[in-house]
């Protein structure tokens, strides 16, 4: 299995604009954050999670050509923003692409992106658009996607609830604020977790990294890699400040994972 982190930023990205600070500055390429999102390869499922703004190019510098379903974590512009990048995995006769979130985020996307999901709004002739299908899927029930099975799991993010993933050795959790005993259990036996850590501070919607930090211990995956991640730290300190088995991800880590 592989594992690709497309983007691994919050909502602002970095560099942030408008920000002269020393990380938006900076020349280490690993400073650079487009929005949150990621990949998910293994035998011949190729599984993306949430569609940053960037999506296209995160998509384009991953090498990916093909797509067989897209998770969708919640419905927050910073993670599907990008979704009518997918017209390129869709069109030329290929059959629509599944979708997957809860029931809140399908029903948020039948209406911000009714283009998309209206059986009634054609595009005009010559012109295309996405062709995806909706599904629901609940957290703690286990669904067959693209032949992998996916366990979604439910966690808390301000007024919204944001769905993680587990596909076998690998878990992705993004936006969380907190990490329940119910989801440490369901999260038992990982060689790699993904999880969100805003920054040193406390933030009322999402894990500071403290709090990550404590997460990932309580999990005990074998190795942690923090994911949106802020301006107000740079890649080297930050890893230089995490204990052994959690590292700051960056744009493009990709990890290859023994099933």
């Amino acid at each position: 299995m592989r594992l690709v982190l497309l983007g691994t930023g919050t909502s602002f990205g970095v560099p942030q604009l408008g920000c002269d600070c020393a990380v938006c500055r900076s020349t280490d390429p690993r400073d650079r954050r487009t929005r949150s999102s990621a990949l998910i390869e293994a035998g011949d499922s190729r599984i993306l999670i949430d569609t940053a703004p960037e999506l296209r190019l995160q998509l384009l510098a991953a090498g990916a050509r093909r797509l067989d379903a897209v998770l969708m974590s919640h419905e927050h512009a910073d993670h599907v923003a990008g979704i009518d990048d997918l017209r390129a995995f869709t069109g030329g006769g290929r059959p629509p692409l599944p979708l997957y979130g809860s029931e809140r985020v399908v029903e948020f996307l039948r209406g911000a992106y009714r283009y998309i999901f209206d059986e009634r709004a054609e595009p005009h002739a010559g012109t295309s658009k996405p062709k995806l299908t909706l599904t629901p899927v609940e957290p703690d029930r286990a669904v067959t996607i693209a032949g992998r099975e996916v366990l979604p799991l439910a966690f808390e993010h301000g007024h919204a609830v944001v769905l993680g993933f587990r596909i076998g050795p690998v878990a992705y959790v993004t936006d969380a604020k907190r990490v329940s005993a119910e989801a440490i259990r369901a999260l038992q036996g990982l060689e790699v977790l993904v999880l969100n850590a805003l920054w040193w501070r406390p933030h009322p919607t999402h894990q500071s990294i403290p709090e990550a930090v404590e997460a990932a211990r309580a999990i005990g995956a074998r190795r942690t890699i923090l994911t949106h991640l802020t301006h107000e730290t740079a890649h080297a300190e930050l890893a230089a400040r995490l204990p052994a088995g959690i590292e700051p991800g960056y744009d493009g880590l990709t990890l290859e994972v023994s099933e």
